[in-house]
């Protein structure tokens, strides 16, 4: 009587099947931005200009995943953490289902600092790193990491040659 799905009855075993839950997954449309953009990531400050307004004056911060499609046009964004004054966490499972999900062949991760300071920490490179290494394996390649800072102060890690490859 150890199996808890076997019971056996006046010497008959009468097995239970086992039930496995069946998803489907779904991205769910939560709303747009409105923007002039063309949706055309060109340069990070087309990317700055589109995050900018969701990421200002936040005390906190807020990690999101911009979704592109092969012409890198943005088809969409995802907040993927909202953290505490100095950290989010951001795993790398949390950081491609999104990206997965939506279809993307690249993406741009964006995350903000809250004391204004743009400089990225050595947690953001090694973060980075790891979701470059992960993006490659998947397929979908990190083309740029920016951090935005206060009154339209951003750095591009791939600007600044610290995304290990080219955009």
């Amino acid at each position: 009587m150890d199996d808890p799905v076997g019971l056996e009855i006046g010497g008959e075993d009468l097995t239970m099947p086992y039930r496995v839950t069946r998803y489907r997954l779904m991205l769910v449309k939560d709303g747009s931005l409105t923007t002039t953009w063309d949706r055309l990531v060109r340069q990070p400050r087309d990317v700055v200009d589109l995050m900018g307004p969701l990421l200002a004056n936040l005390d906190r911060e807020a990690f999101w995943v911009i979704m592109l499609d092969g012409k890198n046009r943005a088809t969409g964004i995802n907040l993927v953490s909202l953290g505490s004054l100095t950290a989010a966490l951001v795993h790398p499972r949390e950081v491609f289902k999104p990206l997965i999900v939506g279809n993307a062949a690249a993406t741009i991760l964006v995350h903000n600092h809250p004391s204004g300071d743009p400089a990225p920490s050595a947690e953001d490179l090694t973060l980075t790193r790891r979701l470059c290494e992960v993006g490659e394996l998947v397929g979908i390649r990190v083309l740029d990491h920016l951090v935005l800072g206060e009154r339209g102060s951003f750095r591009s890690l791939s600007d600044d040659g610290l995304l290990g490859g080219s955009r």
